[in-house]
Formats: structure tokens, C-alpha cells, sequence
């Protein structure tokens, strides 16, 4: 990745947090390590980058860390030498990072199986696509690298599909509707994302009103592009907060212990092997349900 600095002067680290998606302890050991450069030469994180400096970054980056199988129970829907479909549990994070090495899925799949694929390196192998920690719901996962490139490819040209159920506060009067709008790093807070037209992507989330109720609204969700915090970042935009999320629920917390009331329901692709396709359904989790019920009974 290649940035041209065309505004502010600031210290290279704190600039480039604003600009990529990494966290500031990686940030300082990419530049420390010589993975960022500046206008072709290794720098400090103290540098203070000036416009029309050249900033070179390998994202390639990735720090040892010690992977190791657990025993940990999943659900697995389906299973074959190529690839696995999972329902994974709210609460799970999907993959190892700084300050989080186990109790993973990942942590997890290694115990499972003998082979997954390495294209994501050792931090995220056969992680094809990744869901929030309190996101429940299916997964793909690769077990050979031919696999995952291939799943890969289909998710890059959107002929995967992927869609979730959620209960987002306030009625939703449409029937359908579609949000179209791009998705960037919220320069006030590092930990949220936000709709920006700065440093940001294309976002295209499409919703069908399943159920209304007094004060909130169960929707489908269908993806065309699989951003970080997608539909909660989009369903905040629209004023219509996914129920029970801790970051763009505005607090509005009905239970501490359970997540955003956001799960993968369906996921359908063609098989990398058999070129078959193939769709799988997965209920909500109980809690889920328990929740739903509450705003029904009103």
C-alpha cells in the first residue's frame, strides 16, 4: 500500500492510524521493524510525515505468536476434505490477536482438524471470512489453500450468500430497502467504524422487514460487501440501532452477558470441488429467541 501525504503533519504513527486498519502497538512495530517507509528509507514512529511524502507500507506484517490447539466444543454443520461449515456462538472471538491468543475458533479448528489453509498465515489458517466476536452464526472454513482461494474469489465477486437476522430498535415502516454508503475508520474513537467519505470503502447492505413490533424491528439483512461492523454500522446510520450492541446501541443494553442481536443465518456458495452449490441454515441462538420473545409479547 502506497500513501501520498496531502494533509496534515503529524507523527507517523498517530497519522497512519488514521488511515489503516491496525492496531497502534502493530503500527509501531511495523514502522520499528522496517515494514513502513518513508519516501523509500526506514524511519521512527516519531517522524513527523510532511505533505507530499511518499509512505510505503507491507502488509504482509505478522508477529510471532504461539498458536495453540484447544479442546474447545463447536458446532460444525458440515465437514469434507476441503472445507468445514460452522455455527459459531456468540461470544466466541473468530481468530487469535495482541492480548486475545486463545479460546479462539481458530484456537479451536486446530484441535479439530489436521489441515487448514495457510493463506491467511499462521495467526488466521483456514479463516476465509470472519464474523464480530458477538456476532453468532456460519462460517466458512478452508482446510487446503486451493480451497480458500477459491471461496475466497466468489466472496470478492459477491457470489456468495450471506444473510443475517436482526432486531434493530424503532419501526421500520419500508419493506425493503437498501443502504448504499461507504465505510471508514471513526477518527474519534479507534475501536468504532463509521459512514465517512474519508479513507473508506464501498458498503452495500440490503434489508427486508421480516417482523414489526411496538418498538423495534426483526429485518433480513443480505450483503454485497462484507465490511468490518457492516450492518451494525449501517442500521446505526439509519437510526435504527441493532438491539443489545455494546459499541452502536447507544447503551441501550437489555442483557450484559449477550451480544448485538445480529446472527449469520444462511451462507450459500459453490463448492471449490464438486461445483455444486450449496446453502446452509442455522437457528438463532437460544438467547437470541429468549430476547426476541420479549419484544413480541408487547
Amino acid at each position: 500500500m502506497i500513501i501520498n501525504v496531502i494533509d496534515n503533519e503529524d507523527r507517523l504513527d498517530k497519522y497512519l492510524l488514521d488511515k489503516i486498519e491496525v492496531s497502534r502497538s502493530k503500527l509501531q512495530k511495523m514502522i520499528e521493524n522496517g515494514n513502513v517507509l518513508v519516501n523509500g528509507n526506514k524511519v521512527k514512529n516519531s517522524y513527523v510525515v510532511k505533505i507530499d511524502d511518499e509512505i510505503t507500507i507491507d502488509e504482509n506484517y505478522q508477529e510471532k505468536i504461539d498458536i495453540l490447539p484447544e479442546n474447545i466444543p463447536i458446532d460444525i454443520v458440515y465437514e469434507d476434505d476441503d472445507l468445514l461449515v460452522v455455527n459459531k456462538k456468540s461470544g466466541m472471538v473468530v481468530h487469535p490477536a495482541p492480548g486475545n491468543y486463545s479460546g479462539t475458533l481458530v484456537n479451536a479448528l486446530m484441535y479439530h482438524c489436521n489441515s487448514l489453509s495457510t493463506v491467511n498465515t499462521e495467526v488466521r489458517p483456514g479463516i476465509v471470512h470472519r464474523i464480530d466476536a458477538d456476532t453468532s452464526g456460519l462460517l466458512l472454513v478452508a482446510k487446503n489453500d486451493e480451497t480458500h482461494l477459491d471461496l475466497a474469489e466468489q466472496i470478492k465477486e459477491h457470489s456468495v450468500t450471506r444473510k443475517y437476522i436482526a432486531l434493530v430498535w424503532g419501526v421500520i415502516n419500508e419493506d425493503t430497502a437498501t443502504i448504499d454508503a461507504p465505510i471508514g475508520r471513526d477518527k474519534n474513537n479507534r475501536k468504532k467504524m463509521c459512514v465517512t467519505a474519508d479513507n473508506s470503502k464501498d458498503a452495500i447492505t440490503n434489508i427486508k422487514v421480516l417482523e414489526r413490533y411496538e418498538k423495534a424491528t426483526l429485518i433480513e439483512c443480505s450483503l454485497e460487501t462484507g465490511r468490518t461492523h457492516q450492518i451494525r454500522v449501517h442500521m446505526d446510520y439509519i437510526g435504527h440501532p441493532i438491539v443489545n450492541d455494546p459499541v452502536y446501541g447507544h447503551n441501550k443494553l437489555i442483557d450484559k452477558e449477550f451480544g448485538q442481536m445480529l446472527h449469520a443465518k444462511i451462507i450459500g456458495f459453490i463448492h471449490p470441488k464438486t461445483k455444486e452449490y450449496m446453502e446452509f441454515n442455522s437457528e438463532a441462538p437460544t438467547k437470541f429467541r429468549e430476547i426476541l420473545n420479549t419484544f413480541r409479547s408487547v
